[in-house]
């Protein structure tokens, strides 16, 4: 059993954080992160004043963090990590951000004599409670299995994709299919409600059917349902397709459609609505169509 760092105790990284604990490892976070949940503090979790002080005290450490300038922050800013860094230390940032930024990540905290690794999640908070994650690596073999342990403590279906970014290549592809799906679902289900089918049944046909997919079972039954409450937020999908569409212009490709689902994103924040569950992307439609789902 291990001492074990962990910056980054939200929706995700709290049901993450305890499934190592109930494996028997020690939680260590540093006062810099969120307020941890109570039920993290019910079963050990302590604490260090910085990330430079837990990187010291940790062999491991595990950042689960909203986007690209916290991960910099927490690494490299004043008191970061990379400076309690040194040989046979393991970075492991498991947050979802520029692919771009976390090769110059990996170089900087190799530097110090440490590995790096970027292994970015999928499955949302059912699938970080459930710790059934797809967990996405990039990191050199050794560094990767050093890390699997831990990643099946977390998550079912875990693949080493390539070396440091590779991890958040596919996590970045793997959410404009995630997108898109999620703006098929609603397109159907307006379109059906709206020409007075049930949706609730065309959803129960569907899924027998070739179109069947866990975003028609999950999120469609949010869409009927009315339960936005966030699984995944809205904001944090915003920025994951602005990665892909940054992504795309750097290596002068077209994403028609991760744009188009972009702008749906967009309307629902200009309406309030960037708090919500990613389903809540229908209500972008049902605005356009003057009609709700439910």
């Amino acid at each position: 059993m291990a001492s074990i760092g962990f910056i980054g105790l939200g929706i995700m990284g709290t049901p993450m954080a305890r499934h190592l604990q109930d494996a028997g490892h020690t939680i260590i976070t540093s006062k810099f992160a969120i307020p941890p949940r109570q039920e993290l503090l019910d079963h050990g979790l302590q604490f260090v004043e910085t990330p430079k002080a837990l990187a010291e005290t940790v062999d491991i450490v595990i950042l689960m963090l909203p986007d690209t300038p916290e991960v910099k922050d927490v690494l490299f800013g004043e008191n970061g990590v990379s400076l309690g860094l040194g040989k046979g230390k393991l970075v492991i940032d498991m947050s979802s951000i520029s692919p771009i930024e976390t090769k110059e990540f990996a170089r900087k905290i190799r530097q110090t004599g440490a590995e790096y690794i970027d292994a970015p999640v999928s499955g949302g908070e059912v699938g970080a409670k459930n710790a059934t994650l797809s967990i996405m690596a990039g990191g050199t073999p050794g560094s990767f299995e050093r890390a699997l342990p831990l990643f099946k403590l977390m998550g079912k279906n875990i693949t080493l994709v390539g070396d440091c970014g590779d991890g958040q290549v596919t996590k970045v592809a793997n959410q404009i299919i995630v997108a898109l799906t999620i703006e098929a679902v609603s397109e159907a289900l307006v379109f059906a409600s709206k020409a007075g089918a049930d949706p609730a049944r065309v959803r129960e046909a569907l899924m027998g059917g070739f179109a069947s997919s866990r975003i028609l079972e999950v999120h469609g039954e949010r869409m009927i349902k009315r339960t936005f409450e966030p699984g995944f937020r809205i904001s944090l999908h915003q920025k994951d397709l602005n990665l892909a569409l940054q992504g795309a212009k750097s290596l002068g490709i077209s994403l028609p459609n991760t744009a188009a689902t972009q702008e749906l994103f967009n309307n629902c924040a200009a309406n309030g609505d960037s708090g919500l569950d990613h389903s809540g992307l229908v209500r972008a439609l049902e605005r356009m169509a003057n009609h709700e789902v439910a």
